[in-house]
């Protein structure tokens, strides 16, 4: 729920009471409402509430109704202003997550957090104490993870003062001592001490003061007074006995806490020895890593190598096979090697005549004639290829280039071409004829047009002599 404060300003009330003096641990959201959460120092929820517009005072005394302030928590790595101004009034710590906490990972620690801590409370406590809105619940989860970075000692402070048997006050104050950094054996040795002072200060005053209620003053003894001093003597013995046990006790306890220290220390002392050994082998593992990665690195090295070797050794023996079966068929009178180009491209062209060593009178196959023009055709005919086979329709330009040098062309389905892996075999006979074919209707081509070349001479001659014979 979200409470507005009228603005005007917060006068303290000097004659109510002193506040709780109860350990808590604060977790805040600044901002233009400003969400609290308190948590006691047993990590039970206390209050989960936010305020609008609201001044620092009236947040500083909400927070006072609660108990002493501990720790103040935030969610986000970089304290804000707010929760630095308010941890020097409060005279606290900060707590401070090492990285900004994640919306989803305080949804989860949120839920996980209060329905664990409030299991049997009623629904209407429940409510109160689950978060309303999101500035609640990243003030409950700061609190939440300050709580438990401390978790584990405040914890192992309940299980020691068990056995010490201190009272929940005392306990409290040994766990804001450690929060503010005093080591746990300290904290608690010197609340006992503080406890056997205030009790043998407590014996002095009580001697006195009983006495006098008891009617019995220096100078003035009667029967009376006797018999009431008798009581009051047997009284104090018996409560110096009770005190003096409970310092044997304390005492003893006090030893045994002093052999558990030892013990630890001894037991510390161990641990640093192993961490030294882990550390020292560690430190040799990670050497011995360093030494197989460079190794492995150099293998990978030289295994890529043998690939690229090996990969190139087989391109060149399959080039070398290829070869060696056209030079055959070259020697054989049946059939003809066919040289494939794979587009009609000068770069292709290139790629093929290194493969193939194309020669003159070779006889190439494009398989797209797509894109070449005059330029292109060039290249072949400059080479002397005996013909070029065609798969599909070849530009106008390339087509003169070739018929202008003679260079037949032929057409891929006018001949029984057989593929052979990357190259292909042509019958010579079949060759041969197509060529005679080709070179035959170029020639009736030529005819026809010289015949249609002198005839438009000859037209163009009686045109002439018919205007010259009209203008006369």
């Amino acid at each position: 729920m979200v409470h507005r404060f009228p603005k005007q300003k917060l006068i303290f009330d000097t004659n109510s009471p002193p506040p709780n003096q109860k350990g808590i641990i604060v977790g805040l959201d600044p901002g233009m409402t400003v969400g609290v959460a308190i948590l006691d120092l047993q990590g039970h929820i206390v209050s989960v509430d936010s305020f609008k517009e609201v001044s620092r005072a009236e947040i500083t005394k909400h927070i006072i109704s609660f108990g002493r302030t501990v720790l103040i928590a935030t969610d986000v790595h970089q304290p804000p202003k707010m929760v630095k101004k308010m941890a020097t009034a409060l005279n606290s710590r900060i707590y401070a997550p090492y990285r900004d906490l994640a919306v989803n990972a305080k949804n989860e620690m949120v839920d996980d957090y209060v329905y664990r801590d409030v299991p049997n409370r009623s629904s209407d406590t429940l409510q109160v104490l689950i978060p309303q809105n999101a500035h609640e619940r990243d003030a409950l989860a700061a609190a939440i993870q300050g709580y438990k970075n401390y978790q584990k000692k405040l914890e192992q402070i309940e299980k020691r003062a068990t056995e010490l048997e201190l009272s929940p006050e005392l306990v409290d104050n040994v766990k804001i001592m450690v929060i503010n950094e005093v080591p746990i054996t300290k904290a608690i040795n010197a609340t006992l001490e503080k406890l056997k002072t205030n009790a043998l200060e407590l014996e002095k005053e009580s001697t006195p003061s009983k006495m006098e209620n008891k009617g019995l003053t220096p100078g003035n003894s009667t029967d009376s007074g006797t018999d009431h001093s008798s009581d009051v003597v047997v009284e104090l013995q018996n409560k110096i006995k009770f005190q003096n046990k409970q310092i044997m006790n304390l005492k003893k306890k006090n030893e045994r806490l002093n052999e558990d220290i030892r013990r630890y220390q001894q037991e510390l002392s161990q641990l640093e020895h192993k961490i030294e050994k882990l550390q020292y082998q560690y430190s040799q593992n990670i050497m011995q890593q360093r030494k197989i990665t460079t190794k492995n690195s150099i293998i990978k090295g030289i295994q890529e190598k043998y690939n690229r070797e090996k990969e190139l050794r087989e391109e060149l023996e399959a080039q070398l096979e290829s070869i060696k079966r056209i030079r055959a068929m070259e020697l054989s009178q049946e059939t003809t090697p066919v040289k494939i180009i794979k587009s009609f491209s000068k770069d292709s062209i290139r790629e093929a005549t290194n493969y193939w060593n194309i020669k003159k009178n070779d006889v190439v196959l494009l398989k797209s004639s797509e894109g070449g023009g005059s330029q292109t055709a060039s290249l072949l005919v400059d080479m002397g290829v005996k013909a070029v086979l065609t798969t599909d329709k070849m530009s106008h330009q390339a087509r003169e280039e070739f018929e202008k040098n003679m260079v037949p062309l032929i057409e891929r389905d006018a001949v029984d071409l057989e593929m052979a892996n990357d190259f292909a075999v042509i019958h010579s006979q079949d060759l041969e004829r197509e060529i005679s074919k080709w070179k035959k209707n170029q020639e009736e081509k030529k005819k026809k047009e010289d015949r249609n070349k002198l005839l438009k001479i000859m037209d163009d001659y009686r045109a002439q002599r018919k205007r010259s014979t009209n203008n006369s």
